[in-house]
């Protein structure tokens, strides 16, 4: 086969090139540009070629055909003639002896811009370090605020290593896999790529979870065919139904991905038998109103499934995904899922902010898509010079990577999209961060409401602001957005030292009181052991923790407490009345907290519950903040010296695939005299490693740490961990 669009760099004729060659596949990829645009990518391609000539990849082939396949992913996306030259050398520079100013001499300084973020990009190694991990989502974030199609060439470069990770190690590829369904495909679906977010997050579930994709796989192909004849039914049906009503209208019928019948099986815990709506139905109309217009006749046609329709016409996703939904009763009561919209909103909905190169279109959807992506790329910059460390930034990141989203209203009716959890406080800051540091008065559809009331799709919300208003440091205990999170601790981080440790004097002030001690009879000799206890130089340091929210004023309230009435006349021999004794073993009226399993050795407090009796939390218990202060259900406990009997622990030891390694680990638990009480694994599904789930028997924590120093020297394991939060599964 030949093909011409090639030109010769030296006589300008075309040149004939085997269909199978590298070269023929990328000009097949790139007939969308100018003419003069093609002939920049050919001497890109024979530089890169030349660059590369004496490299192979694992599979054995010559390293050229990888930046030329994602060249073409990226050409699939149409973008404009720099991206596509900077997709075929984005690996030279980090992988040969050319340098970014020859490049730059030979294609240009944009060019050379986008190869140096990508191959800043490149330098990224994640690995399991959680510290090197978030500090390398900076540098991502810094490459993609710089230009967006460095990310987008990124996820290309990403899209094709998927497509060839058979060629590594298993180790290797569930790394990359791993790293690609955390990081990579997140960020494609934010940018609205959708065509690569679903092949990064199939081939991710295929590489993560082999045996499970194969046996969902092969259960699509078995439900195709005995379902072929009712989906072409349903096609003729909707068709006829449509050109009755004259609906212009492309209607396309399409398997669900097994990723994407995976998580709908995860999430509602269903088995596959038991999942019917794996074909869904896309009908592309000529207009808004048709859409519409197509909606009312399918309705009319079968009936819809109450509680199964969204308008993301109205209120477009925050990707800028526009479309209508709806699920609907079919024949023999098969569930259709079924997506109306038009011919730009498909365009969109596959290429996302790609689509100002794949569409030369001056419509609203496009300019408000890279509108918000600009926003959004803008308010990750802020956070990320606002958050004191990489581990701050990366929680607040994730937030974003990972919403589920709900939509409300401002009083003139403009539209804020906010992760689901979202409170009255993360919409303040969402409006401007001085709404956020200023808001006093929330109303909510018109009526009064706590700040800290979690928002609803639909709710209309009213921000009423004061001059002497001041952010909270208690807003961290419930707003979710980063945004909210970094605004808040920046504004505590600014303000005066003398006015934190007011506050934290105030906060702490109403917890001594709920103890029945009064604030003046906590002397410097009470706070010096306080601060030794402590291991901190002043007092101040305890106080504008508190205001910072970073210590829990009930904590701080309660070993105060303690300290005072062990110095009183009584004797510290002699406990306090108000003091329990705690062995383990007083039966139903006493309880030792699921939530954080306390042992001897751990710092415990008790709380009164009217149906449990006296429940006792470990003092970092999370589960504690929570609970209202309330003098009268607080009571100060403490271990007996030598307790008579063993307290139950979670421990999740993660361990490599080897024969007899839950032996060993059995082995050592029981030579440490401890018991397993349960335990249980979690799937590897054929990984390098396995998630093991113990609740064993200690009888303190000296004896815990005894069992885990002797576990750690067992070759396969490879992390333990203490939980202490839900339950054994």
């Amino acid at each position: 086969m030949a093909d011409p669009n090639f030109l010769n760099k030296d006589t300008g004729d075309a040149i004939i090139i085997p269909a199978d060659h590298p070269e023929s596949k990328l000009s097949q990829a790139i007939t969308y540009l100018k003419k003069s645009e093609i002939q920049d990518v050919y001497r890109a391609y024979h530089y890169a070629f030349e660059c590369h000539i004496d490299q192979k990849r694992r599979s054995g082939e010559p390293y050229i055909t990888h930046p030329v396949s994602v060249a073409c992913i990226a050409a699939n996306l149409h973008l404009d003639g720099p991206s596509i030259i900077a997709a075929l050398l984005h690996d030279v520079v980090e992988d040969t002896p050319a340098t970014l100013k020859e490049v730059e001499s030979k294609f240009g300084k944009q060019v050379a811009k986008l190869v140096d973020g990508l191959s800043k990009l490149d330098k990224l190694n994640f690995n399991d370090v959680v510290d090197a991990q978030a500090e390398n989502f900076r540098k991502m974030l810094l490459a993609m605020s710089s230009d967006i199609r460095v990310m987008i060439i990124k996820l290309c470069d990403r899209t094709h290593n998927m497509q060839t990770l058979e060629h590594l190690n298993e180790q290797k590829i569930k790394r990359i896999a791993q790293e690609t369904v955390d990081i990579y495909a997140p960020i494609a679906n934010r940018l609205g790529l959708n065509r690569i977010y679903q092949d990064l997050e199939n081939l991710c579930f295929k590489h993560i979870h082999p045996l499970r994709h194969q046996t969902i796989t092969k259960a699509i192909a078995s439900a195709r065919g005995n379902r072929k004849e009712v989906v072409e039914k349903i096609l003729i049906e909707v068709e006829a139904k449509l050109k009755k009503e004259k609906i212009k209208a492309e209607i396309l019928g399409r398997e669900k991905q097994p990723a994407s019948i995976h998580k709908k099986m995860a999430e509602k815990n269903l088995g596959f038998s038991e999942i019917s709506d794996i074909y869904a139905f896309r009908i592309i109309v000529e207009d808004i109103k048709d859409c519409y217009h197509a909606l009312g006749v399918l309705h009319s046609l079968y009936k819809p499934i109450p509680g199964r329709f969204k308008d993301y016409i109205a209120i477009p996703k925050a990707n800028g995904y526009q479309s209508l939904h709806t699920t609907l009763f079919g024949p023999f009561g098969m569930p259709l899922e079924i997506q109306i919209r038009t011919l730009l909103m498909n365009n969109l909905a596959e290429a996302g902010v790609a689509a100002h190169w794949m569409y030369k279109t001056k419509e609203n959807q496009v300019t408000r898509l890279q509108q918000d992506t600009n926003q959004w790329l803008k308010r990750l910059l802020e956070i990320q010079s606002d958050s004191a460390d990489s581990l701050e930034f990366l929680e607040h990141l994730k937030v974003d990577l990972f919403p589920d989203e709900v939509y409300v209203f401002s009083p003139k009716g403009k539209i804020f999209v906010l992760p689901k959890g979202s409170t009255a406080v993360d919409y303040a800051y969402a409006v401007h961060t001085d709404v956020g540091n200023s808001c006093f008065v929330c109303k909510i559809n018109n009526e009064l409401v706590p700040l800290r009331t979690e928002v609803k799709t639909g709710d209309h919300i009213e921000i009423i602001t004061g001059p002497m208003a001041k952010p909270n440091p208690s807003w961290l205990n419930f707003v979710i957005t980063g945004k909210a999170r970094s605004q808040i601790r920046a504004f505590m981080k600014k303000a005066e030292s003398s006015d934190l440790v007011i506050l934290g004097y105030s906060i702490l002030n109403k917890a001594l009181k709920a103890f029945h001690i009064e604030p003046d009879s906590i002397k410097k000799k009470h706070w010096d052991k306080l601060l030794h206890d402590y291991h901190l130089k002043n007092k101040d340091e305890i106080l504008i923790d508190i205001a910072l929210g970073k210590r829990v004023n009930i904590m701080v309230a309660h070993q105060l407490s303690s300290i005072v009435s062990g110095q009183s006349s009584v004797g510290r021999q002699e406990k306090f009345l108000d003091v329990i004794s705690i062995k383990g073993s007083e039966g139903m009226a006493i309880d030792l907290a699921d939530c954080c399993h306390p042992i001897p050795g751990d710092p415990i407090l008790g709380y009164i519950d009217k149906d449990r009796g006296l429940i006792i939390h470990t003092h970092e218990c999370n589960e504690i903040k929570k609970i209202k202060v309330d003098p009268e259900k607080w009571v100060d406990v403490e271990w007996e010296p030598n307790p008579d009997r063993l307290f139950k622990v979670k421990l999740d030891i993660l361990v490599s695939n080897e024969r007899g390694v839950l032996a060993k680990i059995a082995s050592v638990i029981a030579e440490m005299e401890s018991n397993i009480d349960k335990l249980t694994t979690e799937e590897s599904d054929g990984g390098g490693f396995t998630s093991i789930h113990f609740l064993i028997e200690v009888k303190s924590r000296i004896h815990l740490a005894d069992i885990i120093r002797n576990l750690r020297k067992i070759e396969q394991v490879s992390r333990i961990t203490r939980f202490k939060l839900g339950t054994i599964k």
